[in-house]
């Protein structure tokens, strides 16, 4: 038994024209027809919204990374003290010399360090040392920032900021 709400053609139409009984059954008005995409104006709503997050979104992310170098920074120079104040108990008597380089942490059977990407800052310059220190008495790690030069505000120097 047929639907009762399936459209389907009268049993009267003309038998002589098979094409017009074909049409009036297939043939679904503008109004009856599926959606098939999204309108134009959706669509740029749609873009609007997502350029709205995004200008409020992206200048938040970039404060974010940018103080979670600094602090991958900081934490790098204190490790890197640690392990030239290890190096200072194991192999001298008690000084740096002044041709000590933080390479030297990396040298040898046993090094201090894993690899020598440990000395390389979050902004892709060297680590360095400072012997005596000029912030603290025996020795300065020094990080020079994001600008990757001295002094301009931004350095990160173990023990201080």
């Amino acid at each position: 038994r047929p639907c009762p709400f399936w459209p389907t053609a009268p049993k009267t139409l003309d038998p002589d024209r098979p094409s017009m009984q074909r049409t009036m059954t297939t043939h679904l008005t503008r109004s009856q027809a599926p959606r098939r995409g999204f309108s134009l104006l959706e669509v740029i709503i749609a873009v609007t919204i997502v350029a709205l997050l995004a200008t409020l979104v992206v200048p938040r992310l970039t404060r974010f990374l940018a103080g979670a170098n600094e602090d991958k920074a900081t934490a790098e120079v204190n490790s890197l003290a640690n392990a030239v104040r290890l190096y200072i108990t194991q192999n001298t008597t008690g000084n740096l010399n002044d041709d000590f380089t933080l390479e030297m942490l990396v040298e040898g059977d046993d090094p201090y360090l894993d690899n020598a990407s440990d000395l390389i800052d979050p902004w892709g310059t060297s680590y360095d040392i400072v012997i005596p220190g000029e912030q603290n008495i025996e020795f300065d790690v020094i990080c020079y920032g994001p600008d990757q030069k001295q002094g301009g505000g931004d350095d990160i120097i173990h023990g201080k900021r």
